[in-house]
């Protein structure tokens, strides 16, 4: 098969940070299903494995963490698939990514994918979908019932990023104000018609424009970006017995201290948490993209594509971890289209 991979760290630019070679198709395990690739997308942490290391690897590393595409083959225990269905996920991070033709994904990190989105529309769904549906339903503990959260907030930093866009929809349709932030225009624009109520900028003091709105405080904080500058802003805006979420790790020391008194709750995020360790509750994912599959079907949930590059190769690959690495991305960008 086809594959997509880098054996060296090397900057997005050299045609060897990512370069096309040939794979074997693997075996599956019990539970496994071998997915065709029909697409793929590019999340910052596929930049950040691409990028992140040193010295050079024995072989290539495939990475890719977003897929749609068919089931060809089925493991003896697998009980929720079949070979022909149309499938969506994120993947494992300690196997094979999805930058190539087929690929392994266990059964119970997999959703049935939408009826009404193409291939690259349904690819970028999973991770930011399963990050968000998440860190709000099960992390902060905020009840998916719009009455019970009539009158609560929450301030989601970041409103602009794949995470950003999806969760400021799942906020909206739980009942929740809206708080996001953005910096420019068109991310104002993005993440009001994604069910923000109020947009506030991200590069300024958001404790005074947060209470410049008439919010003293807020009842929840989804925080998705540089956790070290807006520490401190979110211990003053979390509410009494609030709770703050972060999807992004901290490089200097986090203090907690500064919750005390409001005896407000952290936690983090991380998608991948469930198949890294094989949880009890993994099968808790495929639960969700089929969630979230019904909501996009639906037409209560909207697709975050805004870039699809074709066919899937090397050249388009590096083009959509170029786009990411930039860090001007608004939504999600696609590869899809094997030759």
């Amino acid at each position: 098969m086809k594959a997509i991979g880098f054996t060296e760290h090397l900057p997005i630019n050299n045609p060897h940070s990512l370069y096309e070679f040939q794979a074997a198709v693997p075996n599956l395990h019990p539970h496994d299903l071998l997915v065709n690739v029909a697409a793929s997308s590019v999340n910052p942490v596929d930049t950040y494995i691409r990028k992140g290391g040193r010295g050079k690897l024995k072989s290539p590393k495939i990475i890719g963490y977003d897929a749609c595409g068919i089931v060809v083959k089925a493991g003896a225990a697998v009980t929720l698939f079949k070979p022909g269905d149309r499938v969506f996920y994120a993947g494992s991070i300690l196997r094979p990514g999805s930058n190539s033709e087929y690929q392994l994904v266990d059964e119970r990190i997999v959703g049935h994918a939408p009826q009404t989105l193409s291939d690259a529309q349904a690819a970028v769904m999973p991770l930011t979908s399963l990050t968000a549906y998440e860190a709000l339903f099960e992390q902060l503990g905020i009840s998916q019932s719009s009455q019970t959260n009539s009158g609560k907030t929450i301030l989601i930093i970041n409103g602009t990023g794949g995470v950003g866009s999806v969760a400021t929809q799942l906020a909206h349709l739980a009942g929740l104000t809206v708080i996001a932030t953005a910096s420019h225009p068109k991310g104002i624009q993005w993440t009001t018609e994604h069910g923000a109520q109020l947009v506030v900028n991200h590069h300024q003091d958001l404790v005074k424009q947060v209470r410049s709105h008439g919010y003293k405080y807020v009842d929840y904080i989804l925080g998705l970006s540089n956790i070290d500058a807006h520490w401190k802003e979110m211990c003053q805006l979390i509410k009494p017995n609030g709770s703050i979420v972060s999807i992004t790790e901290n490089r200097r020391p986090i203090n907690l201290s500064l919750l005390t008194k409001k005896r407000a709750h952290f936690a983090w995020e991380w998608m991948y948490t469930k198949s890294y360790y094989s949880t009890p509750d993994m099968i808790t994912q495929h639960q969700i993209l089929d969630r979230v599959a019904q909501l996009l079907d639906d037409h209560l949930l909207s697709c975050t594509l805004t870039k699809e590059l074709t066919p899937f190769t090397a050249a388009n690959l590096r083009q959509g971890h170029r786009l990411v690495e930039s860090g001007h991305m608004i939504g999600k960008v696609a590869i899809s289209g094997w030759k």
